[in-house]
């Protein structure tokens, strides 16, 4: 009997000590100093089955836990840092990437992942500084305008050069708000006749109107005008932020929002609209609470928000990681919570569809930006955020988004 008991024990003490050291090496993730060499060498961070990972459920019910959320968000956070250590990606992305970890290290409220958001961006921020030590003087409009970019994501860090910016000042006036834009909004709604880059060619300064690229000959596909004014939103949004003029003001775009509603696009295969609206709606709500760290009001933009939870289903439905996060974060700005099933759908997608690298999306699309993208969207789409009550990336604008709702409530 004696040897039972003892041999009954020692079997016990064996599984536990397994699954502690399951549970250890499962849930251990890079730092940012070890990163590097993981970049460089091409190596994943094996994963084991979520199911066999226990803790807290995210909710009653729910068949994810807290413990399986928060590594998601962690495994994320390192498949983007290794994509961005690829010189050819950073030299590409380098702005959206630095952005990209800036705004998470602000929003977050796990301090972990702030933490690592923040080591990560601060570190890429450093090398694009180091890379960009001057503005070129043959710089165009498009050049100008993405050194603004990675000028700004580089000063949310703390990352300040005067000179550069002051490079930035006397070379911005150069050109025209058509140039930075492609319209002009102090005297023209967005338009609906500029054409898209070249899919055979290339070829992106094909004048408006234009339905055959200039050099190829090719088709040319037409944006819409929701692409072209939320494209312009987030450049003045830029500029505005950092005090460079590019071409506008942020005020002098968002004042045509009353001309793209009412929302009628609908889920199409073949139309692009749907898709630029929803992305037109997310970025109205990014440059308005400064990028997940204010909350607004729903009564603010009331069609916005009320196009957003309408159609928050189709992202799923499509499998459409990027789209999907930015219905979340945008969601959860207007007040919803984990509370609502729409964020639990949403959640519960994320941590069904984790690819085995830590990304979200299609594991086979050569385009980078379509890869480390649509994880940004997801890790936005599963994380908590440390709201700073509301407000407006630019309070001047209050009164106007005031004024169209009121006029849109009366009868």
């Amino acid at each position: 009997m004696l040897r039972k008991l003892l041999c009954l024990l020692l079997i016990t003490f064996t599984f536990s000590s397994a699954v502690i050291s399951h549970s250890w090496t499962t849930t251990k993730l890079a730092e940012p100093s070890r990163l590097q060499s993981a970049g460089s060498s091409g190596r994943q961070i094996r994963v084991a089955p979520t199911s066999k990972i226990l803790g807290h459920p995210l909710w009653p019910g729910s068949r994810f836990t807290e413990e399986q959320r928060e590594r998601a968000v962690l495994r994320g956070l390192n498949f983007i840092y290794r994509t961005a250590l690829v010189r050819r990606n950073f030299r590409d992305y380098g702005p959206d990437y630095i952005w990209c970890f800036y705004t998470l290290s602000a929003a977050f409220k796990d301090e972990r992942a702030r933490s690592l958001a923040h080591r990560m961006g601060l570190e890429r921020a450093r090398l694009w500084r180091r890379e960009h030590p001057s503005v070129p003087a043959d710089a165009d409009a498009g050049l100008i305008s993405e050194l603004a970019y990675g000028n700004d994501a580089a000063e949310s860090f703390g990352l300040r050069d005067e000179e550069f910016r002051e490079q930035l000042k006397r070379a911005a006036p150069r050109y025209l708000a058509r140039d930075y834009l492609l319209f002009d909004p102090l005297t023209e709604p967005p338009p609906s006749d500029v054409p898209d880059e070249c899919d055979y060619c290339g070829a992106d300064d094909n004048p408006r109107g234009s339905l055959v690229c200039h050099v190829c000959k090719h088709k040319l596909t037409i944006r819409t005008r929701y692409d072209v004014w939320y494209d312009a939103l987030i450049t003045t949004y830029v500029g505005d932020r950092s005090g460079i003029t590019l071409g506008a003001h942020y005020t002098d775009v968002l004042k045509w929002l009353p001309s793209l509603r009412p929302y009628n696009a609908k889920p199409s295969e073949k139309d692009e609209e749907f898709y630029d609206t929803v992305y037109a709606i997310t970025h109205i709500v990014y440059t308005l609470n400064n990028y997940s760290q204010y909350r607004l009001s729903p009564q603010l933009l009331p069609q916005e928000f009320e196009f957003l939870k309408t159609n928050l289903r189709e992202a799923i439905r499509e499998n459409d990681a990027d789209m999907l996060g930015e219905f979340m974060d945008t969601l959860r700005s207007f007040g919803l919570t984990t509370n609502d099933p729409l964020i639990r759908r949403g959640m519960e997608y994320y941590l069904a569809h984790q690819n085995p690298d830590g990304s979200w999306g299609d594991r086979h699309e050569k385009d980078i930006y379509l890869r480390y993208h649509p994880t940004w969207n997801a890790i936005a789409g599963l994380s908590e955020y440390a709201w700073q009550g509301e407000g407006l990336s630019f309070p001047e604008v209050k009164q106007l988004l005031e004024q169209w709702a009121e006029g849109m409530s009366r009868p």
